[in-house]
């Protein structure tokens, strides 16, 4: 199966093991040296509607990734998710 880095973005991501919903992949990580993806990254959830911003961001490391479906990326995160600061924009 082929597909874009376009439409992973519209692919809910879900735990396996919670049926925990991260939400929608937002961005990836690449290595530039291998020429690999690294990390999906899925948005942190918003705070009070978005008004007062969002939590950190989901970054879900390349071998944690179980299946690629047409609707749903599986996740297996046995441990906590790593998670990261979004860049503050003016």
């Amino acid at each position: 199966m082929l597909s874009y880095f376009s439409d992973l973005r519209y692919r809910e991501v879900i735990d396996i093991h919670t049926g925990f919903r991260l939400g929608y992949i937002c961005d990836a990580e690449l290595d530039d040296v291998e020429g690999r993806i690294r990390s999906l990254v899925t948005p942190g959830k918003a705070k009070l509607f978005g008004l007062l911003g969002r939590e950190d961001d989901y970054v879900l490391p390349w071998e944690s990734i179980v299946r690629v479906g047409r609707d749903i990326i599986l996740v297996d995160c046995k441990e906590e998710f790593r998670r990261r600061q979004r860049p503050r924009r003016f």
